[in-house]
């Protein structure tokens, strides 16, 4: 008996998943190859996918198989796991109505367009109003959710289970003098160039030289491709189709580098998962921090080491040879390294990056409280960039529009990011720690054994722990952000040439 509801079970949750799916693939085309007449129908679409798979997971037939399955006494951890944590996410669904669903998609959806054509005519004003009822509706789903001591704690807990304002307060806290610290240090030594970096590169070289760099990866496009869109994200609708896009500037080769490297780490995250648990949560990423961790640790840890481009610049060389050839390996490693304050978050290094993030966090607490309007958003952006990175905003593109995440409605995402980056230098000490000859791999063109240790410690426990419990397990030791500042440190002084 208690097979044969496991199994309805199993039928009803790779049923959803079909569903929810189904929109991401919508959502997915909506944002590299929809024609732009037909957003109205696809936000119908949208709207329609998500009211019904709400609808079906919340349906109290739902609610009475997954009380009588967590009563069962014959399941297998694995199996026990899955209902656990179905159940959790069933509770918090029901605080959820399908018409708040619906609205929240049809609203996004709106704020999409807007914010695309606002960053066409570089004018906040016409993303505000759509902005503002995101804003709204965000505020409603925490208190539909409800939380204890802020409103944002409801949203940060959508994308890192546990994680609160309290938390992440202490977290950037313990970050901020460190990193002030190293940043000064920094911009008293003579800068670094990478004036290479900003010449003109064909597209069609870029985007080849960016998939033979999957490809050493190991990203499977049996199971993926890749595309460009406004601003690169990746996205699965299983674990063999995974999509990645990116974005290409003609005469600035760093953007394509990065976002194709970045999205590579989330792209082998979504593909390492269980296929077998399609639809579970034990076939679900972690949490988001985990998951930008990996994304983080390719970029960083990796993407901008000496031992990864000692493999890969002499190809990168062939591919661009009058741009190039005059610049050596370590002139590109350095060039590639340099600290210096910008106004593009995906564009900064990895020092002032931090401020970037702690910039969005400070506003959308603001923003969910209510101590901040969606309209006072140009000024107080251009304040913070002031006041943390001594950078002028010129206007709202290269300020309060570059990011696509508040269309989406993903207030909470961002701390993630800095989050991410605390776990990725502390899985790649713990990798190098375990395998000596790891530079050499790297720098032989073999990335398996990192991936291989990734698959080990990371992929294969889909949902099964929590962050800081799967950090725990993989490295022997919760969340540590001395790893971040060690690695951080030590990477500097060797660059800039200070003790």
């Amino acid at each position: 008996m208690a097979e044969y509801k496991y199994a309805d079970y199993e039928f009803l949750m790779k049923r959803i998943a079909d569903i929810k799916y189904s929109g991401a693939v919508l959502q997915w085309d909506q944002e590299t190859y929809m024609p732009t007449n037909g957003r109205e129908a696809r936000g119908r679409q949208l709207a329609t996918l998500a009211e019904i798979a709400h609808e079906e997971f919340t349906d109290a037939r739902t609610g009475d198989l997954l009380h009588e399955l967590i009563l069962q006494g014959h399941l297998s951890d694995t199996e026990k796991k899955n209902v656990q944590l179905t159940l959790e996410d069933f509770t918090k669904s029901k605080k959820l109505p399908a018409a708040f669903v619906r609205k929240m998609s049809e609203t996004v959806n709106r704020s999409f367009h807007a914010w695309i054509a606002a960053r066409r005519s570089n004018s906040f004003a016409i993303f505000e109003s759509p902005l503002d009822e995101i804003i709204e509706l965000k505020r409603q789903e925490a208190d539909l959710i409800g939380y204890t001591d802020h409103p944002y704690d409801a949203l940060l807990n959508e994308y890192d289970k546990g994680l609160t304002v309290l938390t992440t307060d202490k977290l950037f806290t313990d970050l901020k003098v460190p990193l002030l610290e190293l940043y000064r240090k920094i911009q008293s030594c003579k800068q670094v160039d990478n004036s290479f970096l900003q010449q003109h590169f064909s597209k069609q070289q870029q985007w080849d030289f960016g998939l033979k760099i999957l490809k050493q990866m190991n990203f499977d496009f049996e199971g993926g491709r890749q595309d460009i869109s406004e601003h690169p994200f990746t996205t699965s609708f299983s674990s063999s189709d995974v999509r990645l896009t990116t974005r290409v500037d003609e005469e600035d080769l760093g953007n394509i580098l990065w976002s194709c490297i970045h999205e590579a780490g989330h792209g082998l995250y979504e593909q390492g998962l269980p296929n077998d648990q399609y639809g579970m949560p034990l076939g679900e990423y972690c949490s988001l921090s985990i998951h930008e961790s990996q994304s983080r640790l390719w970029e960083n840890n990796i993407g901008r080491g000496l031992a990864f481009w000692e493999n890969n610049y002499p190809t990168l060389q062939e591919y661009f040879p009058a741009q190039l050839k005059r610049v050596s390996v370590n002139q590109f490693y350095k060039g590639i390294n340099r600290v210096s304050p910008s106004l593009i978050r995906t564009e900064a290094d990895e020092i002032s990056y931090h401020s970037h993030v702690m910039i969005r966090y400070e506003i959308e607490k603001g923003l969910i409280s209510g101590s901040l309007k969606c309209k006072d958003i140009p000024v107080i952006w251009s304040e913070l960039y002031q006041d943390y990175l001594a950078v002028k905003v010129p206007d709202d593109r290269r300020g309060c529009l570059q990011d696509v995440h508040w269309s989406h409605g993903s207030f909470g995402y961002f701390p993630t990011y800095s989050i991410g980056s605390l776990y990725a230098a502390q899985f790649y000490a713990a990798i190098d720690a375990g395998n000596p000859s790891m530079e050499k791999e790297l720098q032989g063109g073999n990335n398996l054994p990192v991936l291989n240790w990734l698959q080990q410690h990371i992929y294969r426990y889909g949902r099964y722990y929590h962050s800081n419990q799967l950090c725990e397990r993989a490295t022997g030791t919760g969340l540590d952000s001395s790893f971040f500042l060690d690695y951080a440190f030590k990477k500097y002084a060797a660059i800039y040439d200070f003790a």
